[in-house]
């Protein structure tokens, strides 16, 4: 972990960005960066939390334990902050975050994030900005996977690393086939299953993680029509 200098830092949030030259010394020396490898716990479940989270580069799983297993709920890219929800909610963290991927996340001292709040209302209509489109993809999601069928659900997800994760149609699956079918509820078998149909359509081609998208028009069909 060091510390940082805010005000030099060319990955600032949108929020940030409307702080002054005195705020933004005052997050520098209240914030920590920490990079993390691929496959590294950002923040735990259960675990104490004074911190707000800010990814600044990378990809992330946000996990959380159930009754029976540990599901996946989403996945998030850089730039984002995660954790502001359950820290500001309550002092426990109600999910875990785990690296895809090499990432780099600014630790904030909740105190400071709170003033910030209070203090300059630009920065807190950007972060209540995108706490609101947090919950609106969540309500998408949800209507999603109750919705449609496996076949729709996986399209999705697809479509979803393609235009939201990579901006690209050619990419590398951040997640193994057993994370993949957590992530759309279903069967690791049957999600190689249909990974080997849509190839065989000709939808995409798929060579062990890497994937690229051939017929996008049908890949968007099958996720809309399940």
């Amino acid at each position: 972990m060091k510390n940082i200098s805010c005000a030099n830092c060319l990955l600032k949030s949108k929020a940030v960005k409307n702080l002054n030259n005195n705020e933004l010394d005052l997050l520098g020396e209240s914030c920590v960066e920490a990079f993390f490898n691929k496959g590294e716990t950002i923040f735990k479940q259960n675990a104490l939390s004074s911190n707000i989270i800010y990814l600044q580069k990378g990809l992330v799983k946000l996990m959380i334990d159930g009754p029976q297993r540990t599901q996946i709920l989403r996945l998030k890219k850089a730039p984002c902050y995660l954790g502001v929800p359950t820290t500001m909610g309550d002092k426990v963290n109600h999910y875990s975050a785990v690296a895809l991927e090499p990432s780099v996340a600014c630790f904030i001292d909740i105190a400071v994030f709170k003033n910030f709040l209070r203090e300059n209302p630009d920065f807190s209509y950007e972060i209540i900005l995108e706490l609101c489109r947090n919950e609106l993809e969540q309500f998408r999601n949800c209507i999603h996977l109750v919705q449609t069928q496996t076949y729709g659900r996986l399209a999705d997800k697809l479509l979803y690393l393609a235009n939201e994760i990579y901006n690209c149609d050619e990419f590398d699956l951040p997640l193994n086939r057993n994370e993949l079918a957590d992530l759309i509820c279903t069967s690791r078998e049957t999600v190689s299953r249909m990974l080997s149909d849509l190839a065989n359509e000709n939808i995409i081609d798929i060579n062990g993680k890497h994937l690229k998208i051939i017929d996008k028009q049908r890949l968007e069909n099958i996720s809309l029509r399940g």
